[in-house]
């Protein structure tokens, strides 16, 4: 890579922390490409040499971000495969690497999942992709558990894969909010839990 690239690749990773900040510190309304800009610190033609609007810029913003989840989540997911551990323990290690990219990239999260319930937005068939992308690394692994008999083949795929994904989402984000004293540890523990169905008392 020369060093042209790098610098592109270093000129675009600002403005994209730059602009999820911004967007979710005051919504994507309010964020123009001056202030955009400004945080990244470059000039304003910098950010329209990357990007052709704000809306492109938006776009590229949230398939990055979430390429990166989805990408960590399959690097947890191999991790324990290559260990020969189990589908459920590749699902346990998942939630943990979403609640270390949430942890690592709140701004983001916030962003997200502030724009999935709207439907007005030019960009709302990119996050339907987008959100494709991250659900179908763990309906990947959801498949190969009830292939392999540690999961029912009574469950529905999709619709857990979609309330696995939300559970990390919303709880990641209401502990960052509202229970900021706990560890990433603590919130971990709870939601494999969850996951693994011992909130009865009973073990699985």
């Amino acid at each position: 890579m020369d060093s042209s690239t790098t610098r592109r690749d270093a000129t675009r990773r600002r403005l994209f922390e730059a602009a999820v900040t911004l967007i979710a510190e005051q919504g994507f309304s309010s964020t123009t490409v001056d202030e955009i800009a400004e945080r990244a610190g470059v000039a304003k033609g910098t950010v329209y040499y990357n990007f052709a609007s704000k809306n492109v810029l938006f776009e590229e913003l949230l398939r990055h971000g979430i390429e990166l989840l989805a990408t960590s989540l399959q690097a947890a997911s191999d991790e324990v495969a290559d260990r020969g551990g189990r589908r459920i323990d590749a699902l346990d290690a998942m939630i943990r690497a979403g609640l270390d990219f949430i942890s690592r990239y709140p701004a983001l999260t916030q962003l997200y999942v502030a724009e999935l319930w709207r439907t007005n937005r030019a960009w709302q068939s990119t996050l339907m992709v987008v959100r494709k992308r991250a659900i179908t690394v763990v309906e990947e692994v959801l498949r190969e558990a009830v292939a392999d008999g540690e999961l029912s083949d009574e469950i529905d795929i999709p619709l857990t894969a979609s309330a696995l994904f939300g559970m990390v989402l919303v709880a990641a984000l209401d502990w960052q909010s509202y229970q900021p004293d706990r560890s990433i540890d603590e919130v971990h523990a709870a939601l494999s839990r969850l996951l693994q169905g011992r909130v009865s008392g009973r073990d699985a």
